[in-house]
């Protein structure tokens, strides 16, 4: 890929920092960036510059980065999409692919990571399984996350399905997952 120049890639973001410096390292890359900072510009930067790849956040502000990757794909297939999150779970990893996205990274993930999966087309059946069970605070947190996306993203009818108050799981929500 660095051999090419001008190969289109949007990265959407809320975080102005993070975009500023990806942005820059992945032009030194050879790619053409295009940066939104919420899921409408992206949408519009991406039906008028239609890009070959997308970097997609999951949390972009109080949207779902989700939801830019189905549209992303319906506008065409061909898209290449990694999602970053900094709120990772194994449910909205599975949606994301489900959705289209080729790849799925944590933050803090630098150019070199981004550039690796965006090159990765297929799995890979050598990845090492964790033998360590998960944490009961992990499990909590993917449970939760399951949940709300089960509810389509809405904090409201997930908090009424776990018979909990809204904004309990708005503060568990906003909380940074535990690693394992």
């Amino acid at each position: 890929m660095s051999e090419k120049n001008n190969v289109r890639l949007l990265l959407v973001d809320d975080d102005l920092t993070y975009c500023s410096v990806l942005k820059s390292a992945l032009e030194k890359r050879g790619f053409s960036i295009s940066v939104a900072h919420n899921v409408k510009d992206g949408l519009a930067l991406a039906e008028q510059l239609e890009p070959e790849f997308a970097v997609i956040d999951l949390r972009i502000g109080h949207e779902s980065g989700l939801e830019l990757v189905q549209k992303l794909i319906s506008l065409d297939d061909n898209t290449q999409v990694v999602m970053l999150t900094g709120f990772a779970s194994i449910a909205t990893a599975v949606e994301a692919i489900k959705l289209g996205a080729k790849h799925y990274l944590t933050k803090p993930a630098n150019a070199d990571e981004i550039m690796h999966a965006l090159q990765k087309n297929s799995g890979d059946s050598s990845v090492v399984i964790n033998e360590n069970p998960l944490s009961v605070k992990r499990l909590e947190w993917e449970h939760l996350q399951k949940v709300l996306m089960e509810h389509d993203g809405n904090i409201s009818a997930a908090a009424r399905a776990l018979n909990m108050h809204r904004r309990t799981l708005q503060r568990k929500l906003d909380k940074h997952p535990v690693r394992e």
